[in-house]
């Protein structure tokens, strides 16, 4: 039986207004200082920027779903990190031919296959796998809260061998050999961190952490100079 990935974004059981929704770069700008800015624009307004990141109830019953579907491998390889693109190299590494994706973004790549002639980014990870050959096919489980359509995609759905399914849709029994689960920090916002954490020691997994920095939310002791800085971001 070959080998499959079972990816998720935690921006998946994130449920962001559509005032929200954006194309982010990954850098520390954008994982914990655009979200101060945020805070002051939104403070500024009389609104609460709490409550246009809502987490979804679904992610403390996640894992006893998963496992309704998949058996994890003994010994299985699991990883955490910010930033999604990692999940190519977990992928190659564990010589991987399958991707089962949880995520609010396809990360097929934006703007079509020419897309897929830069290099590996939190964007473009999965079409890039199936554009090299590392992988054979992917399944692509859309959160509920995706602003995203499967013909958005539909020169990759044409060339590759993908296909958007449902939870209810995926088999029972399919072993997975590595998870990787990504923070996504310039899509997810600070304050839920400690739910983040929570749902991977939920998940029973032993995991690997590469390069998932923690991030300090204390916006009500924000020093004037800090909040310039933020206001300048």
């Amino acid at each position: 039986m070959e080998k499959c990935l079972l990816s998720v974004d935690w921006d998946y059981f994130i449920n962001t207004g559509k005032g929200n929704w954006g194309s982010y770069l990954e850098n520390r700008r954008n994982v914990i200082a655009l979200w101060y800015k945020r805070y002051i624009q939104s403070e500024s307004h009389g609104r609460d920027i709490q409550q246009s990141y809502l987490l979804s109830e679904a992610e403390e019953s996640f894992w006893s779903e998963i496992k309704e579907h998949f058996k994890f491998i003994k010994g299985i390889k699991a990883f955490v990190s910010d930033s999604h693109a990692l999940s190519y190299d977990i992928a190659k590494e564990n010589d991987c031919k399958k991707v089962y994706l949880f995520d609010a973004h396809s990360d097929l790549g934006y703007g079509g296959i020419s897309s897929l002639n830069f290099e590996v980014n939190c964007a473009n990870w999965l079409g890039m796998l199936l554009k090299d050959r590392q992988i054979k096919e992917a399944d692509i489980i859309y959160s509920p809260y995706t602003a995203e359509e499967p013909e958005y995609f539909k020169f990759m759905n044409n060339r590759f061998n993908i296909r958007y399914v449902n939870f209810d849709e995926l088999g029972k029994e399919t072993e997975v050999s590595a998870v990787h689960v990504a923070r996504s920090g310039a899509w997810t916002p600070p304050w839920l961190d400690e739910k983040f954490a929570q749902f991977l020691i939920d998940s029973g997994l032993e995991f690997e952490v590469r390069n998932c920095p923690p991030r300090k939310w204390d916006p009500k002791h924000m020093s004037f100079s800090d909040e310039i800085y933020y206001r300048m971001a």
